[in-house]
């Protein structure tokens, strides 16, 4: 059983920067879809930025890209999410999760078996 525990969330101004992390327990030797989706109050769960842990390749929203890296070291099972020029539209929970199968739906919280409990992203203006 996968398990993921999320960290690095907290406060911050506009224009601010703060590195998620996601360490990961429980991992087959299956290879994974690694992603990072986020939740603010009354709104749908949307993915942030997702990378194969196999091939290295990565996915990211319109919205966060050129301002967010998703990242792995596999060496540690952990989960990056560096997020620079943060915005107050950034504010939401974080959440990471883990798919079985390819990234080719990688934006879509049901193409994910494993999910952690979330971390506070909050950015004031």
């Amino acid at each position: 059983q996968v398990q993921l525990v999320e960290s690095g969330g907290g406060s911050v101004q506009a224009g601010g920067s703060l590195r998620l992390a996601c360490a990961a327990s429980g991992y087959s030797d299956s290879t994974y879809c690694m992603g990072w989706f986020r939740q603010a109050p009354g709104k749908q769960r949307e993915g942030v930025a997702a990378i194969h842990s196999g091939s290295g390749s990565t996915y990211y929203a319109d919205s966060v890209q050129g301002r967010f890296t998703i990242s792995q070291d596999n060496a540690k099972n952990t989960l990056y999410l560096q997020m620079n020029s943060l915005k107050p539209e950034d504010t939401a929970m974080y959440y990471c999760a883990a798919s079985r199968w390819v990234c080719l739906k990688w934006s879509y919280p049901s193409a994910y078996n494993y999910w952690g409990q979330g971390t506070q992203v909050t950015v004031s203006s």
